[in-house]
């Protein structure tokens, strides 16, 4: 407990001064809390050693994001986004996984290695794309429809995989399938019923009360997050149909609001921990592997990414837009190199560390320059 109160002390002490540093030099606050991560952490100063608790407490900043998210998307709104989005994400998989795979033998890895490296390269940044989604513009509830349908897709489509890669390669057993198409309809099912009975009658009953209604959606996104885990989900999945089971009520746009500051508390910890993970030395040894396929991921998933969403019926703009939210590598790769970890060298492991921070940095900087968000560094994109 003390050397977490320590690192708990140290990380949010120096992150508040890096902040600063980075505002005074117009510098998206992501990339100071990676950066800083990477100097503190365990393979450069040292000052914070390899914690699963900052870990942890950084995978909450993600659930309580996709809470939020579900919460401002009523059940029509996703069936219409959905039914768009599916074709896009089946299509685009099939190019990134081939652009992967293709990619790891140019590299020279083993078949194990590229489809590692391919799996990788498959999804996009829950928490980058949903971060930088302004909310409140009505052309940009558009933009986020289309991303958080996107990547929604993609996270069920992530489980697939880690199932995969966990089996060490061996063929996908019904059970699984099951899990990742059976399960979320029936927690989808039962998330609604315990809402109309049991969540929207206490909360006409105690409402008044405003700590009671704040922990009372606290207590459900946690509690419905959970039990999807518990049954084969992951915790992201739980959690944005936790928000969606609320989000035909007034309530749940104030509660959202709230809500945020907590969620960007943790987010915090788990871009600090994202940064933690590199190792600068090892990272430079495999520079020039990892700096292709940032640089092959970052051109290529926009323009997948646009012309597939134009050609389903999108403008232009919309899709260019959406294309370049999604031009990263996921935090699912992070996860899926450590399930990995025994069925890889360490060299292509790296790459494909170093490719996915890579390419989380500089869609960020793409993004944050030149795209309306919440963080934005000048007034004329800064939109909440």
């Amino acid at each position: 407990m003390d050397q977490l109160l320590h690192t708990m002390t140290l990380m949010f002490a120096l992150t508040a001064v890096a902040a600063t540093v980075g505002m005074f030099a117009r510098q998206p606050l992501i990339i100071v809390y990676i950066v800083l991560g990477c100097v503190l952490g365990p393979y450069a100063l040292g000052w914070i050693g390899e914690s699963h608790a900052i870990e942890q407490l950084g995978h909450i900043g993600i659930i309580f994001l996709l809470f939020i998210v579900g919460l401002d998307l009523p059940t029509n709104r996703i069936k219409n986004v959905f039914r768009q989005s599916i074709l896009t994400v089946l299509v685009s998989s099939i190019v990134f996984f081939g652009a992967g795979f293709g990619l790891g033998f140019l590299l020279g890895f083993d078949s194990r290695e590229a489809m590692t490296t391919a799996l990788a390269f498959l999804f996009s940044s829950t928490i980058v794309g949903v971060k930088l989604i302004p909310r409140t513009a009505l052309h940009h509830r558009r933009v986020g429809e289309l991303v958080i349908g996107l990547l929604i897709l993609q996270d069920i489509l992530a489980v697939l995989a880690l199932i995969y890669v966990a089996s060490s390669g061996e063929p996908i057993s019904p059970l699984a399938w099951l899990k990742v198409f059976g399960i979320p309809p029936l927690i989808v099912i039962g998330a609604a019923i315990g809402a109309k009975f049991v969540f929207w009658p206490l909360m006409k009953k105690f409402d008044v009360v405003t700590e009671y209604t704040f922990l009372m959606f606290l207590g459900w996104c946690m509690g419905v997050a959970f039990c999807a885990e518990a049954l084969g989900v992951t915790f992201e999945i739980g959690a944005f149909i936790a928000g969606v089971s609320l989000a035909n009520s007034a309530t749940a746009q104030a509660v959202a609001s709230t809500l945020e500051p907590l969620q960007d508390f943790f987010l915090v910890l788990f871009f600090f921990y994202v940064g933690t993970t590199v190792d600068p030395v090892l990272l430079w040894s495999v520079a020039w592997q990892a700096g292709l396929l940032a640089l092959v991921c970052v051109l290529i998933k926009p323009l997948v990414f646009r012309y597939l969403i134009g050609w389903c019926g999108e403008d232009r703009k919309t899709s260019w837009e959406v294309g370049y939210r999604l031009g990263q590598n996921s935090e699912f790769s992070l996860l899926i190199l450590y399930v990995a970890a025994a069925q890889m060298s360490e060299e292509a492991s790296l790459a494909v560390l170093g490719a996915t921070v890579l390419t989380i940095l500089i869609s960020s900087y793409v993004v944050v320059f030149n795209f309306k968000n919440p963080i934005a560094l000048t007034d004329r994109l800064r939109v909440s």
